[in-house]
């Protein structure tokens, strides 16, 4: 049976948080464990430079985010996991979809859209600040996808969109050039819950209200204090399904242990308690990782090495494909 090829990245542009070790790290790695399965992880960084043009926030974060993935025992020798600007067959398979993708698509990116909506309502330009990196972002994500062939990319919701552009512009490639690529599916997983973070929107870094992944315990017993609650007082019922801290601690504990909390909310759990408890179950859960992680950041070379020989395995594919597809469009020696 034809394996199917998985792909998953990050983008360089902060620190990991709670909210994406529940969202992409934690279900990856699980995936990986899949013998069905090939799959290809890689850290974003020149994604990263759509958004951030700090150069030391860039490596920082690229350092951080290898160090997180092989914390949690990422297995390296049944993924393929390298960083994206060590595959530059990446990039040259971007210009070749940048000249087939239609502007008419890129023009409907809710990335884009959004930018152009909020200059309007600001009385400026539509086009202000806007980069062509935001703007053919998507172009990026296909030849992410479609350098590897991969038919299976785990996506939020707010993702699915990008997926079906790869779709559209690699079926546009086929149709000129002949066959060369599948088309990918976006792979939703309809239980996985989008993190609330501090404030009790969606955790981003774009909101600043993060809880970082590895924090030192007093640090983290500190930002589990901050999350925002209600009012209610210690024996009134409280609504679990409606709570930044229940569902944290959802996105942590067995179901035994989701059960036992939610009828605690429902009796009237202090919230003092209730973070008290969140704490306790994140912090045990990610103390070995924890430990991990900061020898890997104090040791970057250990983390290169495993990332070279990723990029190896990376190009062992991208090279022979990528030459195979200057041929298809024409652009090969002659001899």
């Amino acid at each position: 049976m034809k394996k199917q090829k998985y792909l998953t990245g990050i983008t360089c542009t902060g620190i990991p948080h709670l909210g994406n070790y529940v969202g992409a790290i934690r279900p990856a790695i699980e995936s990986s464990k899949d013998d069905n399965k090939s799959s290809f992880y890689f850290m974003a960084d020149l994604h990263a430079l759509i958004k951030c043009q700090d150069p030391a926030l860039v490596n920082e974060s690229s350092l951080a985010i290898a160090a997180t993935w092989l914390a949690f025992g990422l297995d390296t020798d049944k993924a393929v996991f390298y960083r994206q600007s060590d595959v530059p067959e990446i990039s040259e398979l971007c210009w070749m979809m940048n000249c087939v993708a239609a502007k008419g698509l890129l023009n409907r990116a809710h990335a884009y859209k959004a930018t152009v909506d909020a200059n309007t309502q600001d009385g400026n330009d539509p086009d202000y600040a806007v980069t062509m990196g935001l703007y053919s972002y998507p172009v990026l994500m296909a030849a992410d996808i479609l350098m590897f062939n991969a038919n299976k990319i785990p996506v939020g919701r707010d993702q699915i969109q990008h997926v079906e552009m790869a779709r559209d512009i690699a079926g546009r490639f086929n149709h000129i050039y002949g066959e060369m690529f599948e088309l990918p599916e976006a792979v939703v997983d309809d239980n996985m819950s989008v993190l609330k973070g501090l404030d009790g929107r969606k955790m981003s870094k774009s909101y600043n209200n993060t809880i970082p992944l590895f924090l030192e315990e007093k640090k983290l017993r500190k930002h589990i204090n901050k999350i925002k609650t209600n009012l209610l007082e210690p024996g009134e019922p409280k609504d679990a399904d409606s709570s930044t801290v229940f569902q944290l601690w959802e996105a942590f504990a067995t179901p035994e242990q989701t059960a036992a909390m939610r009828e605690e909310f429902a009796n009237g759990i202090a919230w003092g308690e209730a973070k008290k408890q969140l704490f306790e179950l994140i912090n045990e859960q990610l103390k070995e990782p924890r430990e991990r992680y900061n020898e890997l950041v104090q040791n970057p070379a250990e983390i290169e090495a495993v990332l070279q020989k990723g990029a190896e395995k990376a190009r062992e594919i991208s090279v022979p494909f990528i030459q195979s597809l200057k041929e298809a469009v024409g652009i090969k020696r002659f001899s």
